[in-house]
């Protein structure tokens, strides 16, 4: 890997001192300063977003072969150094050796993959030929049509703390498969993977200006990121609040967007469930990543006749995790990844206990840990759907429990939320879970699964987000349809 200080940003192909100084980089586990992070002015943000526009046009007309080919190079050469970024992920980022070796850089190697393949797909449909009349739009005849799907220009690519590589890997390739250029603006907590992916892209052959990265502690760089003149689209994945911030920009300029927002995930419990199952998927979301991940079925929704049996199997699971030093293999849960954080998942469950809800497990921080921004894993119950804990994103390893008494019930009780990204149904009739998915006002419904299909369409309903990217439908949302029509 080149030996570029992350110190420094990425603008126009080359490494540009801040024009605002640095900023520290901590250790979640450590609460040690792990890199210094490039602090970006206004100006170099709009002067990355301008070296984008200037690169578009030449980057656009790329042949396919050749962006799948640097897009296949990247791989390699963040597969050559895989330990190392894996380690500045788990240090920065505060997640376990296993998913920053796994779901972070591991993830991001396969994106990569995928979309080099991605840019060979067909970006041209036919459309079936039309008979038109003789009118004022023009003279009577057979027409025939073709949909082609054009890049839309500058993408600014606004990336989520919670995974440092999979999540700007997700945006990137696909943007770039498509024949965008991309400004890159990471999360201020664990800038420093971002950094390594765009000197790998340079090493691979990415032309000077198709992909810049500038990061910033506070609000200036993002904003700059979102409201400058040469972007055309914004891709963000964070909170809903932040997401109806650049929903506002975005509308002002008539920019498109792509955005996965936040979530409160129901695990609809039905009374034929096969409870092992349940709280096997339930227990191993909702601790991962010490439950700072959006797709987690942190709301169970449980019928009342096995709501007990499922509390005290929760719960068990909940106790056997282990709790600690993420560079440690045993670790199952690590730190969230800032002391702000934590101190908010915290305050959540203080607010669940005023309210009422009961305190199964955990609750307070691990005492065995003397440093790091630990929360144990939490387990509420006695909730009732009114809660702020029931209705509000805590985004920490916190669950809770609320019985249903009939399906119905159970399914309104999913629904009634302001957020609709992944739901979950367990029940021992496949067919009926089936049915109930189709009824769930969610973008994706996992039956007797917490799993993912990679190349399924992912994205939310409500304030869970705008648009669906993954797989394909990502090479669809980083592009324009446009109608070529002719006599025939």
């Amino acid at each position: 890997m080149s030996d570029h200080s992350p110190g420094k940003l990425f603008i126009g192909g080359e490494w540009v001192e801040p024009g605002h100084g640095h900023y520290e980089v901590i250790d979640p586990a450590t609460e040690q300063v792990v890199g210094l992070a490039p602090e970006a002015s206004r100006a170099q943000v709009y002067e990355a977003a301008a070296a984008a526009e200037e690169a578009f046009p030449k980057w656009s007309r790329t042949r396919p072969e050749e962006r799948a080919a640097i897009l296949d190079r990247a791989a390699d050469l963040i597969q050559r150094d895989f330990l190392a970024h894996a380690e500045v992920a788990r240090a920065e980022s505060g997640a376990t050796a296993s998913t920053a070796r796994g779901m972070q850089v591991g993830v991001g190697i396969a994106r990569f993959r995928r979309y080099a393949r991605g840019a060979l797909e067909p970006v041209e449909e036919a459309v079936a030929p039309q008979i038109n009349e003789a009118g004022p739009m023009g003279r009577a005849g057979v027409f025939g049509a073709l949909a082609v799907r054009q890049p839309v220009g500058v993408v600014t690519c606004i990336t989520s703390y919670n995974n440092p590589w999979a999540n700007p890997a997700g945006k990137i390739a696909p943007a770039l498969a498509m024949g965008n250029t991309v400004l890159v603006k990471p999360a201020p907590q664990d800038p420093l993977s971002v950094y390594r992916m765009a000197a790998a892209l340079a090493e691979a052959g990415v032309p000077p200006g198709v992909v810049n990265v500038v990061t910033g502690s506070g609000a200036e760089a993002g904003e700059a990121a979102v409201d400058s003149p040469d972007v055309d689209m914004v891709s963000f994945t964070g909170s809903t609040a932040v997401g109806q911030r650049i929903a506002e920009v975005c509308g002002r300029g008539m920019k498109r967007q792509l955005m996965e927002l936040g979530g409160k995930g129901a695990a609809l419990v039905l009374e034929d469930a096969d409870l092992s199952s349940a709280v096997a998927g339930i227990g191993t979301t909702f601790s991962f990543y010490s439950g700072q991940i959006c797709t987690a079925p942190t709301r169970v929704l449980v019928h009342r006749s096995r709501q007990d049996e499922l509390i005290a199997m929760l719960a068990a699971y909940a106790k056997a995790l282990t709790v600690g030093d993420p560079a440690d293999r045993s670790t199952v849960v690590g730190p969230v990844i800032s002391a702000a954080h934590r101190d908010r998942v915290e305050a959540y469950v203080e607010l669940g206990r005023k309210e009422g809800a009961r305190v199964v497990t955990g609750g307070a921080r691990p005492p065995h840990l003397d440093r790091g921004f630990y929360v144990a894993p939490t387990l509420l119950a006695d909730c009732t759907p009114d809660l702020r804990v029931v209705r509000e994103e805590i985004f920490g390893p916190v669950v809770v429990v609320v019985p249903f008494d009939d399906e119905e019930e159970g399914v309104a009780l999913a629904n009634d939320s302001d957020y609709g990204l992944i739901d979950y149904v367990w029940s021992g009739d496949v067919a009926r879970a089936f049915r109930i998915a189709r009824r769930l006002r969610a973008g994706g419904v996992g039956v007797n699964t917490v799993g993912r299909n990679m190349e399924a369409p992912f994205g939310g309903f409500k304030k869970s987000g705008v648009g669906r990217d993954v797989g394909s439908y990502a090479l669809h949302a980083y592009s324009e349809t446009q109608a070529i029509v002719w006599p025939g």
